[in-house]
C-alpha cells in the first residue's frame, strides 16, 4: 500500500500542510466611496494573514474560526484593488485532517459608516410556553465616523419559511428605538411578546419552526434604511436537570446523539459544500439521531443553520487543546494570545442559533488533571467568558480522564464524560489488556454534583470495517483488535464488523445501552462517531480514516446503524442479520449469527431448520446465535414484540456477480455548481441481491452538462485519489459524486464500467 506523502495517518495522509497564497483583482465602483468594506472569511486554514495594495490589513491564526477584517483604510474606490491572503498550515496542526486554504465562503460586505455591527444581534427566549413567549433583542450599531449620528432601529418578526428558503407572514414588530452615535459601537434593547408562538423542538416529537427578524437602521427621519440585518432564530426553552436530563419546551429529550467531525466531508475533503453536510444529516436522522457534537471545531455556519432547519439539538464546541499541546503545532501556541478573542468571535457568530443548547469550551484538555488547579482556572475564566457574551446556555467540557473529587468539574455548567460513565475495560476479562482501567463514573459524578446535568459526550469509540466478518467470534463485549481474537486483520487493514471490537479506551454499544439504562438520570449520548472521518485511522495507522463511524466514509451503513437504529426508531419495525451468508470455506463450521432488532423475542431458522427461539434478557440488545453451523442457503428471522410478530428479515447465499447497478440520491440538481448528487453502485447477482463480498475495479464516466467531482468506496486503506474516476468497489459497493456545470442546464447520464459486467447507467437532470 505504502505511505503517498509524509504526513501521518493523524492526519490522513494527505498532503495539506504548507504555504499558500491566494490573489486577486477587487474592482470597486467610485460610488463605495465613503463606504466601509469588510471582508467576511468563515474559515481560512491556518494563520491567514491579509493585504490590500500592499498594505497589511491584518489576520487570523485559528484555521477553524470565522473573522472580520475592514479593507476601507487601503480601498482605491474606482480603481483595482488588488488583494492578497497568505496562509500557513503547519504539520501536525491537528490530530485529524485540518484541510488547507480557504476551504468556507468569504463575503465581500459593503454598508453605509453608520450600519449594524458585525454578528450585532442577539436574540432570547424567555418564559416560553404554548401559550406565549417573551423575545428580547439587542441589537449593536456601529460608526465609523467621528460625527455624530442620530439613528432609529426598528425590528419585525416573521414566520420562517424552511422549505422555500424565505421570510413569511409578520407576526411582530419591537418598539423602534433611537440612538445618538459620535464614533464606536452601541447597543439597544427591546422587548416583546408573541402569543400562540409555534416552537422548535427536536422531531420526531416536535417540530423545528423558526422565525426571523428583520433589523432595519434609519436615518432618523428617513423613511429608506441604510442597513438591514436578518437573523433566524427559534422560540424554544431548554432545561437542565441532574435527575431529569435535557428538557426542550418542557419535555424530556433523551440525547441520541453522534459526534460529527464537522470539518471533513469525506471524499470531497475540507472543503464547505452544503448539500453534502445535508447528506450526511440526513442519513444521521434516518438512523433515529436527534443530537449533534460539532468535534472539536467551530462548525461552518451553514452547518448549523442546517441543524436549526431539521431539528438537530447542537454542542457546538471550540478547542480541542488549552495551554497543554496534543500535537506541536496545535492551538496551544496560540491560546493565550488568541483564546478570548477566538471564544467570543465563535459565541457572537453562533448564539442565535436555536439548535445550540450548550457550549463545549474544551475535548479531554490536559489540565483536566494536571498542573494543579490550573485545570479549574482556565475552565472557571472561559466560562466567565461565554457568560458576558451568552448567559442562557450552559458551559461543559469533555472529561476524559477528570474525577468528581478534582476541582476542574467545578468550573463547569454540565457534566460531559467521555468513555468514562460506562466504564473502561473494568471488568477482570480484560486484566491482559494495556491501557487505561476506570470503573463506571456515571454514580460518583451524579452523588458529587446532583444538580448537573451528564451525558456522554462521547461513547463508544467501536470499531469496524464495514461487510467484512472475521473469525473466530469473541464471545466478549467491547474486545481489542488483535488478529489473534478475530478482531482484525492487520495485513489487510481490516477490522472485523460483528460490532464487538472497540479502542482501548471504549466500548461496544450494548455495554453503552446497559450503562445508561441502568441510570436514568444520564441525559444520554454523543457516540464517537456518526460517520467515519479522514484522518485518526485507529487501530492501523497505515490507513487513511478512521474505523469509528456507524456509516462509513462514502455514506453506507455499517451493521451497527441497525443497532442503534433499533433503539433509537421504536418507530420502525427493525430486524437486521450478521454476518452475510457466503463461506464456501466454512461449510461445517461453526459460524455465529446475530440479530439486531427492536423486537423481544426472536427465532432463527438456518434452510427452515429451526436453530432456537430466544427472548433478550435485561440489558441484552442484540440476540446472538453463537453454535450456528454454515451450510450455502438462507438464513431468516422472526422477531416478535409483546408475543406478537414484529419483523422478520432474510439473508441469502447470493451467487456470482452479474450485473452493476446505479441509484441516485436525487434525480434532479440545481445547476448552480455547488448542488450533488450522490450516486451509487452495487455490486449484484442475477437475483438482484448484492454480492457483499466484490471488490472489483469500476471505471465511472458522465456525459452531459455535468462533472464527477469525486469517488468513494468507505475502505479505509483504500489510497485511491478521492477524485480517481476509476476505483475499486469494496464489500459489493461504490460511490461518485457528480456535480452540474454551473448553469448549465439538461441530462446528465452517469455510466459505469468493469470487466466482465454490462455498462449500467443513471440519469440526473440539471435544471
Amino acid at each position: 500500500m505504502g505511505n503517498p506523502t509524509p504526513v501521518g495517518g493523524g492526519m490522513a495522509r494527505l498532503p495539506s500542510q504548507g504555504v499558500g497564497w491566494y490573489r486577486r483583482k477587487l474592482s470597486v465602483t467610485a460610488e463605495d466611496k465613503g463606504k466601509v468594506t469588510y471582508l467576511d472569511i468563515d474559515g481560512a486554514m491556518s494563520y491567514a494573514v491579509v493585504w490590500l495594495n500592499g498594505h497589511l490589513v491584518g489576520g487570523w491564526p485559528y484555521g477553524y474560526n470565522s473573522f472580520r477584517l475592514d479593507l476601507t483604510p487601503y480601498l482605491k474606490p474606482g480603481d483595482d484593488n488588488q488583494l492578497a491572503i497568505r496562509l500557513d498550515n503547519p504539520l501536525n496542526s491537528s490530530r485529524w485532517y485540518p484541510g488547507g486554504g480557504i476551504y468556507r465562503n468569504v463575503w465581500l460586505t459593503k454598508v453605509e459608516r453608520v450600519h449594524i455591527a458585525h454578528w450585532g444581534t442577539y436574540i432570547t427566549t424567555k418564559d416560553v410556553s404554548a401559550d406565549a413567549a417573551t423575545i428580547e433583542l439587542a441589537v449593536q450599531v456601529e460608526s465609523k465616523g467621528n460625527a455624530t449620528q442620530q439613528v432609529e432601529v426598528a425590528t419585525d418578526v416573521h414566520v420562517y419559511d424552511a422549505k422555500a428558503g424565505k421570510r413569511g407572514e409578520k407576526v411582530a414588530e419591537f418598539p423602534r428605538s433611537s440612538l445618538s452615535l459620535s464614533g464606536g459601537k452601541q447597543s439597544t434593547n427591546g422587548s416583546i411578546s408573541i402569543n400562540g408562538p409555534r416552537l422548535w423542538g427536536p422531531p420526531p416529537a416536535q417540530k423545528p419552526n423558526l422565525y426571523v427578524a428583520v433589523t432595519r437602521l434609519f436615518r432618523k427621519g428617513s423613511a429608506a434604511p441604510i442597513d438591514t440585518y436578518e437573523t433566524r432564530f427559534g422560540i424554544r426553552s431548554f432545561t437542565y436537570s441532574g435527575d431529569n436530563g435535557l428538557l426542550v419546551n418542557g419535555d424530556r429529550v433523551q440525547i441520541q446523539g453522534v459526534n460529527q467531525h464537522c470539518h471533513d466531508l469525506g471524499a470531497l475533503g475540507s472543503a464547505w459544500n452544503t448539500r453534502a453536510a445535508e447528506r450526511q444529516l440526513e442519513a444521521l436522522r434516518e438512523l433515529g439521531v436527534n443530537a449533534i457534537r460539532m468535534a472539536h471545531n467551530p462548525p461552518a455556519p451553514e452547518l448549523l443553520e442546517l441543524t436549526d432547519r431539521m431539528g438537530f439539538v447542537v454542542m457546538d464546541e471550540i478547542f480541542d487543546c488549552w495551554e497543554r499541546q496534543k500535537t506541536v503545532n496545535d492551538f496551544h501556541l496560540i491560546f493565550p494570545e488568541w483564546h478570548e478573542a477566538d471564544l467570543r468571535s465563535f459565541l457572537r457568530r453562533d448564539r442565535n442559533h436555536a439548535s445550540i443548547y450548550a457550549w463545549s469550551i474544551g475535548n479531554e484538555v490536559g489540565e483536566q488533571t494536571c498542573c494543579g488547579d490550573r485545570g479549574y482556572q482556565i475552565g472557571r475564566m472561559l466560562n466567565d467568558i461565554v457568560k458576558e457574551e451568552d448567559p442562557t446556555r450552559p458551559v461543559t467540557a469533555s472529561m476524559n480522564t477528570a474525577k468528581p473529587n478534582m476541582t476542574f468539574p467545578v468550573a463547569l455548567d454540565m457534566i460531559s464524560l467521555n468513555y468514562q460513565g460506562e466504564g473502561i475495560r473494568d471488568t477482570p476479562q480484560y486484566s491482559f489488556t494495556n491501557g487505561t482501567k476506570t470503573p463506571p463514573q456515571y454514580k460518583p459524578f451524579h452523588e458529587k454534583f446532583p444538580d448537573k446535568l451528564i451525558a456522554t459526550t462521547e461513547s463508544a469509540a467501536a470499531l469496524s470495517s464495514r461487510g467484512t466478518y472475521l473469525f473466530p467470534v469473541t464471545s466478549l463485549n467491547s474486545a481489542p483488535v488483535n488478529d489473534s481474537n478475530g478482531g482484525g486483520n492487520s495485513a489487510l487493514y481490516y477490522v472485523n464488523a460483528y460490532e464487538l471490537h472497540t479502542t482501548n479506551f471504549g466500548s461496544a454499544a450494548d455495554k453503552v445501552f446497559a450503562a445508561q439504562d441502568s441510570n436514568p438520570f444520564v441525559a444520554g449520548e454523543f457516540v464517537w462517531t456518526g460517520w467515519d472521518y479522514l484522518g485518526e485511522p485507529d487501530p492501523y495507522y497505515d490507513t487513511r480514516s478512521s474505523y469509528f463511524g456507524i456509516i462509513d466514509l462514502a455514506g453506507f451503513p455499517k451493521d451497527r446503524y441497525y443497532l442503534y437504529q433499533s433503539r433509537w426508531r421504536p418507530d420502525l419495525k427493525i430486524a437486521h442479520i450478521l454476518p452475510h451468508w457466503n463461506w464456501p470455506d466454512r461449510v461445517g463450521l461453526v459460524t455465529p449469527v446475530h440479530v439486531f432488532t427492536n423486537g423481544n423475542e426472536a427465532e432463527l431458522f438456518v434452510n427452515g431448520v429451526s436453530q432456537g427461539r430466544k427472548t433478550l434478557a435485561q440489558l441484552e440488545y442484540r440476540f446472538r446465535w453463537d453454535d450456528v453451523v454454515y451450510e450455502p442457503g438462507e438464513v431468516k428471522v422472526v422477531t416478535y414484540k409483546d408475543g406478537e410478530e414484529w419483523a422478520t428479515s432474510t439473508v441469502r447465499t447470493f451467487g456470482a456477480a452479474a450485473a452493476l447497478r446505479l441509484t441516485a440520491d436525487r434525480a434532479r440538481i440545481a445547476n448552480d455548481g455547488t448542488d450533488l448528487s450522490f450516486i451509487s453502485l452495487e455490486i449484484v447477482d442475477s437475483n438482484g441481491d448484492l454480492v457483499r463480498n466484490a471488490n472489483d475495479a469500476i471505471k465511472f464516466s458522465i456525459s452531459g452538462p455535468g462533472e464527477i467531482v469525486a469517488t468513494d468506496n468507505g475502505f479505509e486503506a483504500d489510497f485511491t485519489r478521492f477524485q480517481s474516476k476509476e476505483r475499486n468497489a469494496f464489500n459489493g459497493l461504490a460511490l461518485a459524486i457528480v456535480k452540474a456545470k454551473k448553469g448549465s442546464s439538461g441530462p446528465m447520464t452517469v455510466t459505469a464500467k468493469a470487466n466482465g459486467f454490462s455498462d449500467a447507467s443513471v440519469v440526473v437532470i440539471a435544471q
